[in-house]
């Protein structure tokens, strides 16, 4: 019974060993390239699968072995970094006076989910009541110029791009802001449908560069999105489940393939304009634990990851919870507060809300 029992110990601890060190190769996958290894980017996505096993095994060692708890422990010592990045939990606190508000949102084609019959008026109407300094919107496509002509109405300085070069698929990046706009200029970088526009505004006697980006999809069709929830749910074929995740993981990871190049455009014009405050936000298409967001943050600070609080989970369709919007700042500025608003569901993201002040004289 004595050597049983010795031989189970020694198998939790090599299975706890195993959870650990794999915990640790998810956390840190955004470091690799999505193009060098082109299915690692997908193992951000999973990191809380083995947070929650790294737990379960701490439990378990804890019960049959204590001495050797140190192994998840050391696991989420490790991890910090990337578990607070997944879900930070910071204590909410009122910003100070004169923060500058932004709201980012895709608001999808003011279609959004189909719950409302004017989805214009509903948006319009909620960025009103948060009464944002700056609004900078993806999918912001005007229907016979309609929602350009609302925006005029709620702003005095509007600019909306069309960024998509493909004829099938009509795509827009808008901003509409109470600061004068200086100038613009468009992140140059290879995509049929995406793009990322830069935009000097004038903050006081302060220029404050803010680059709204719209970042390239996964293309997930509405079958692929059916047939991705039904693996999530375990409804599907047991004989076509492997040919199903095949075929996701493969689209999902070419997404991430085109995106690595796209968020290296636009932090390489961050770097060659670090003189100025920055604000860099916007659908980013890519997850916490993804190369896209570890690069946009380099040099800049996460505001959610800084002063929010939870997941942050701001897409919403078809089993894809993911926190895929973004907002980051320069050292320039610093972050009181920034919130997903899960309550606003005229589209299939959820709003991202930030409250940010100058404290670093440009």
């Amino acid at each position: 019974m004595k050597f049983i029992r010795h031989l189970i110990v020694n198998l939790i601890t090599a299975v706890a060993v195993i959870i650990a060190l794999s915990m640790l190769t998810v956390a840190y996958s955004d470091r690799v390239h999505p193009t060098t290894f082109h299915y690692i980017g997908c193992l951000g996505m999973t990191l809380p699968l083995f947070v929650a096993m790294n737990i379960l095994s701490l439990l378990v060692l804890l019960t049959v072995k204590w001495k050797r708890a140190w192994i998840p422990l050391a696991g989420f010592v490790l991890a910090y970094v990337p578990i607070r990045t997944f879900l930070p939990l910071n204590i909410d606190r009122e910003p100070p006076e004169g923060c500058i508000k932004l709201i980012t949102y895709n608001v999808c084609g003011y279609t959004g989910n189909g719950k409302y019959d004017n989805g214009l008026d509903t948006v319009t109407t909620y960025i009103t009541a948060f009464d944002a300094d700056i609004v900078c919107l993806q999918e912001d496509m005007s229907v016979k110029g309609k929602p350009l002509e609302r925006w005029q109405e709620l702003y005095p300085y509007n600019d909306t791009v069309h960024v998509s070069s493909n004829e099938k698929y009509v795509n827009a990046i808008g901003i509409h802001t109470r600061y004068p706009i200086l100038k613009k200029e468009r992140i140059e970088y290879e995509s049929k449908t995406n793009g990322s526009m830069a935009y000097f505004l004038l903050v006081g006697s302060d220029t404050v560069i803010v680059v709204n980006n719209h970042m390239e999809s996964t293309h997930l069709t509405v079958n692929d999105r059916k047939r991705y929830k039904e693996v999530i749910d375990g409804n599907t074929d047991k004989k076509t489940v492997k040919e199903d995740a095949h075929l996701l993981i493969g689209k999902l990871s070419d997404g991430m393939a085109l995106r690595a190049p796209q968020a290296e455009a636009v932090h390489q014009f961050v770097e060659s304009h670090m003189q100025y405050p920055i604000i860099v936000c916007g659908d980013f298409n890519d997850t916490p634990i993804s190369y896209v967001r570890h690069t946009m943050a380099k040099g800049m600070t996460d505001c959610f990851m800084e002063r929010g609080c939870g997941p942050g989970l701001s897409y919403n369709q078809k089993g894809f919870h993911f926190r895929i919007d973004h907002i980051f700042c320069s050292p320039q500025l610093t972050p009181y507060k920034c919130i997903v608003d899960s309550k606003m569901d005229a589209s299939d993201h959820y709003p991202m809300l930030c409250w940010l002040k100058m404290t670093d004289k440009p």
